[in-house]
């Protein structure tokens, strides 16, 4: 089961890590997927499961401008230290709703 939090459940697909530490090398590690799938799993391929593509999922002219910027580039740092990113603003529908 992954974790509600984003950033905790790529953390998880990436590392198969445990949050609780009991799997330092990855629990099934022959499951780990790349940063950029994890990331796709949260983004197109959750709205391509919904029929919503064509709406949400990517950052593109006639979208929702959802996303979130986070402390640190995941696609450049090690996934172990995921567990320390955190959300700095998120937008919803064009507007901010949450800065640090």
């Amino acid at each position: 089961m992954a974790p509600l939090n984003a950033i905790a459940g790529i953390y998880a697909a990436v590392t198969r890590r445990t949050l609780d530490g009991k799997h330092p090398h990855g629990w099934r590690p022959e499951q780990k997927v790349s940063v950029e799938k994890a990331i796709a799993c949260y983004t197109i391929n959750s709205a391509y499961a919904a029929f919503e593509e064509d709406l949400k999922s990517s950052i593109a002219p006639g979208k929702l401008a959802d996303l979130v910027v986070l402390s640190d580039n995941i696609l450049a740092m090690d996934p172990a230290d995921f567990i320390n990113v955190r959300v700095e603003k998120t937008i919803f529908d064009g507007q901010v709703v949450y800065a640090r």
